[in-house]
């Protein structure tokens, strides 16, 4: 992040500024801090993330990833994709078509998924954690849509 010694938008000096200012009144300080923290934020009205429980759910298998995700949000569990290894583990996939919106993208980051910039897929290692490969897993492992293989 860029610091200047220039005032802000809001009139408020920035971090740098009130260091080097000779001013002794504290309440500016405090205001600036607020005002940041709150501008920060960047999700809006989301709760936070729960990154202890995000790194547990990183360790499950495929098939109580499956549960979760069917549980939490019927629709992304259609659009899974297992892929590699045996019919119940593999590493699950989800992809979009657009840039699904920030209350997915939560939901999918708290149960465990990370965003694969190159494969353009939300991914999930069920336990399985390995650097990733130069190929395809397509044209290595089978894959399947646990949403047409359901039995009734």
């Amino acid at each position: 992040m860029k610091t200047t010694s220039q005032k802000n938008t809001k009139g408020l000096l920035s971090k740098s500024a009130q260091l080097s200012s000779t001013d002794t009144n504290t309440a500016p300080v405090a205001q600036t801090v607020a005002v940041k923290t709150d501008s920060c934020d960047g999700r809006g009205n989301l709760p936070p993330i729960d990154t202890e429980a995000r790194k547990k759910n990183r360790t499950l298998p495929t098939d109580k990833v499956l549960a979760m995700l069917q549980q939490q949000d019927r629709r992304l569990w259609e659009l899974a994709e297992v892929v590699g290894g045996r019919p119940d583990s593999g590493w699950i996939w989800v992809s979009f078509s657009e840039q699904p919106a920030p209350t997915v993208r939560q939901t999918l980051a708290q149960l465990g998924f990370h965003w694969n910039r190159t494969r353009q897929a939300w991914q999930h290692p069920c336990g399985q954690f390995r650097l990733s490969s130069a190929g395809d897993p397509h044209e290595k492992y089978t894959s399947y849509q646990p949403a047409d293989h359901i039995t009734t």
